[in-house]
């Protein structure tokens, strides 16, 4: 439907509000409100709850394994390791106020951090168990996490997000791998987001409350969390950069938990165990291997800047001290794919996966390397396994490249979609691919074309390109119809020149002669073809 140009607006008049219409829409709101109120299982307070248990667990258990290959995947090479913070985890899970099917993981990434997801799923950084003197401070780190989870804090997170879309819906009814950081898509962003949400001020000092008292019940000495704080707050003042990308973003220590964390050990009482030496004895290998996982941050931080020479005297220097590391062999990977050594990378990716074959990227890297080789059907598997551990856009796109040139449009299209959804350069390019092979089906998801009369009469066919490419070869008329059937045309126009995104095209088609301005009503653009520009 066309319109006036130049034609003067009119405001419409302000309509008295059905307050009675109001009231009965918001009324059945009201009572589904009501009936999700319910009690915390931790504090014993009530509470809305849209978030049911079983959609807590179902969420913790599909995000568990993402958030895990995108936060550097498990630490593998020291299950000893693993299983000792289980076993600690576990003691405390036995004595909180919430029954949840627990789970605990250790991850091979040196940042300082630890975290809950909604339904018990519980990881702590390597990085941040370097920090650590005791077991009963471990047991702080957990018990904390535990009451995260136990006390529905990432659920009324979930929740806090539902209820600004429901208000959105009341307005309307009355009114460590910085490179993939970008690059994860689907079931990986959400799980990303549950990662790094960040709790508020009630939500810590709750957690640090039940978390000593769980302490306590499971034999802990609860003035660990006094001494876990004290030294969090220490790294904090000194600014620690790793502490202020891991832990302290989503978990900010202060003197205020300080102090309420030395109140409640006061009121539990002296005693418990402290468990300094077991700890020391539980992760000697861990601080054994320290100085290689130290070689290796520099020589990514090498790698990041370019210097090559650099990065693989880091990374040869980090196998010598530890060759089981699969990271290690990994960044040798990272290093001659980046000089276009395709052949030496494939190398050191395939020793990667051999000493630890769940963990995506040698795998997706191993991909990209045999795709840049011209070896596409080699790739192919790589990729694919990629998305079975971490939905990436890099393998979607590939992917969708290997569809498209086997003539699968549909495939192709599915790939570049999700693949779009990364905010990189790659996303974009995915994003153009789509749009290239979607456009000859659909010309109006990306066209939008409209008529308009000038004040002589004169029609003009008004189009925008909706499209994230140019738009060349744009052909079109301009119909009249009765109601029922086309009366009038015009012949067809070819618009030569490319249409850039976002940009208006004003083309004057020809003079009509209207009895009214409401006659415009019955001309409309109708398009024939178009086509994007071609890549240069």
């Amino acid at each position: 439907m066309g319109r006036i140009i130049g034609a003067p607006s009119r405001v419409p008049e302000m309509a008295m509000y059905d307050v009675s219409r109001f009231v009965r829409r918001l009324v059945p709101a009201l009572a589904l409100v009501l009936a999700a109120c319910g009690t915390n299982p931790v504090t014993g307070k009530k509470e809305l709850q849209l978030v049911g248990e079983a959609e807590e667990i179902a969420i913790g258990q599909q995000s568990y394994e993402p958030a895990r290959q995108a936060q550097g995947g498990d630490y593998v090479i020291d299950p000893g390791l693993t299983e000792y913070v289980r076993e600690v985890g576990n003691r405390l899970a036995a004595v909180s106020d919430r029954k949840l099917p627990y789970e605990f993981a250790v991850l091979n990434d040196s940042v300082p951090n630890a975290w809950a997801m909604p339904g018990g799923k519980i990881a702590v950084n390597r990085g941040l168990l370097y920090e650590l003197k005791s077991e009963s401070e471990l047991a702080a780190v957990l018990g904390h996490e535990i009451v995260h989870a136990a006390a529905r804090h990432g659920a009324k997170s979930m929740e806090r997000g539902y209820l600004l879309q429901g208000a959105v819906m009341a307005v309307g009814l009355g009114s460590q791998n910085q490179k993939y950081s970008q690059l994860y898509v689907q079931g990986a962003q959400i799980a990303a987001q549950l990662v790094s949400t960040r709790y508020g001020r009630d939500a810590e000092l709750e957690s640090d409350l039940y978390g000593t008292r769980y302490m306590k019940r499971a034999g802990y000495d609860p003035r660990a969390s006094i001494t876990l704080q004290e030294t969090f707050v220490r790294l904090s003042k000194g600014r620690q950069q790793s502490f202020i990308d891991g832990l302290f973003a989503s978990h900010p220590p202060s003197e205020e938990r300080v102090a309420a964390n030395r109140k409640t050990a006061a009121e539990l009482g002296d005693g418990g165990d402290a468990g300094e030496e077991r700890y020391k004895q539980k992760t000697a290998d861990l601080f054994r291997r320290k100085p290689a996982y130290d070689a290796h941050a520099e020589g990514v931080r090498a790698l990041a800047k370019g210097d090559y020479p650099a990065a693989t005297t880091s990374a040869k220097r980090a196998i010598a001290l530890e060759p089981q590391e699969a990271r290690f062999h990994e960044l040798l990977g990272d290093i001659e794919l980046g000089q276009k050594r395709l052949d030496t990378a494939l190398v050191h990716y395939a020793q990667a996966i051999r000493l630890q074959e769940n963990y995506f990227k040698p795998h997706v890297q191993s991909g990209i390397a045999l795709f840049s080789a011209g070896r596409r059907g080699d790739a192919e598997p790589y990729l694919r396994r990629s998305l079975q551990l971490l939905p990436t856009a890099p393998a979607h796109y590939f992917l969708g490249i290997l569809s498209e040139e086997r003539g699968k449009v549909d495939e192709a299209l599915q790939h570049y979609e999700v693949a779009a959804g990364a905010g990189s350069d790659l996303g974009r390019q995915a994003s153009a691919r789509f749009v290239r092979l979607d456009l000859p089906r659909n010309p109006a998801r990306y066209l939008q074309a409209d008529v308009q009369a000038a004040t002589d009469g004169t029609l003009y066919a008004i189009l925008q390109n909706a499209a994230p490419v140019p738009l060349v070869d744009v052909s079109l008329r301009v119909v009249r119809s009765d109601g029922q059937r086309i009366v009038e045309q015009t012949p067809t126009f070819t618009l030569r020149e490319p249409l850039q995104p976002g940009k208006v095209a004003q083309i004057p088609m020809v003079r009509a002669t209207m009895r009214s301005p409401g006659d415009i009503q019955f001309y409309r653009v109708v398009v024939e073809s178009v086509r994007a520009m071609p890549q240069q």
